[in-house]
């Protein structure tokens, strides 16, 4: 369901969790809607901010760290309304920022930051004489929202990172040391793969290598069966758990190899599951993929 809210006319964000690497909303506002993209629930750096329709509704900037020169602006006049809502998003990736109209492909706000971090919560107000209402959408498939509810609770992808393991993390090989299933992004692809503690990173396989992830998502707090599978033969009540740089979504996988369960991703228009291993991304046809039951 989506959350509403309204906000005053006060520079106080209201924060929300995101995992998905997209925020999509509505507001309702004469001007003045400010987001800030956080790692923690509150005000502090790093932290980037999106104003849309400041300047009394002039213009649309994005800000580092609370601090000018602005690192993006463009002229937006009248962007806001008092009197509808109108939608936006924002995405991020590999350090990108993007902003964009709700319904357009361009974007109209852009900027690289030259030191990403690991963004899980956007917070939204308005300020400045403006008051706003707001409808902000839950995450993507592929992001933070529930993979699944059951007896146990809600499933869902925790970001982690520096070898922590998550409360109720789901465990899912072995090499000499549990693997959890986990996720990360890499070249503008989520990739499910193996979350090794001792290492402190995530593994992903992708372009014929192994990639270590120092940010990455863990999957919590659900029940599971890996189900034998061969080729594209994914059960329909499999669900997906990222998705490749051109968007079709990869499922979580898992093979035996050389003394070792290893992690990965389930391709299905390749029917192939990939796991990265000894530095390789190694391609396999038979393999077991991961349902969550509860």
């Amino acid at each position: 369901m989506p959350i509403t809210l309204d906000t005053p006319d006060k520079l106080e964000y209201n924060f929300h969790p995101v995992r998905s690497g997209i925020f999509n909303f509505k507001v309702r506002s004469p001007k003045d809607a400010h987001l800030a993209l956080t790692s923690g629930p509150a005000e502090s750096d790093p932290m980037i901010e999106v104003f849309i329709g400041g300047w009394e509704n002039s213009k649309s900037v994005i800000r580092r760290n609370r601090t000018k020169p602005d690192v993006a602006e463009t002229p937006t006049p009248g962007i806001l309304s008092a009197g509808e809502f109108r939608g936006f998003w924002i995405r991020w990736t590999d350090g990108i920022i993007t902003v964009g109209r709700e319904g357009e492909v361009a974007a109209f706000l852009i900027w690289e930051n030259p030191q990403p971090f690991a963004i899980n919560f956007v917070g939204v107000c308005t300020a400045w004489g403006a008051s706003g209402s707001w409808i902000i959408e839950d995450d993507s498939p592929y992001g933070g929202r529930p993979a699944q509810h059951g007896a146990g609770g809600p499933a869902c992808w925790v970001p982690s990172g520096g070898g922590s393991v998550p409360p109720q993390a789901v465990a899912g090989g072995q090499d000499g040391d549990t693997l959890y299933v986990a996720r990360a992004r890499h070249e503008g692809a989520l990739i499910p793969g193996k979350f090794v503690p001792s290492h402190g990173v995530t593994y992903v396989a992708w372009g014929g290598g192994e990639h270590a992830k120092s940010e990455y998502e863990v999957l919590c707090g659900c029940s599971t069966m890996w189900v034998p599978v061969q080729g594209d033969a994914i059960p329909p009540q499999a669900q997906p758990a990222g998705e490749t740089e051109g968007g079709e979504p990869l499922f979580v996988g898992r093979v035996n190899h050389d003394g070792a369960v290893t992690i990965g991703k389930v391709q299905p228009s390749h029917g192939t599951c990939y796991i990265s291993y000894g530095g390789q991304e190694l391609a396999f046809q038979s393999y077991e993929v991961l349902l969550i039951t509860s």
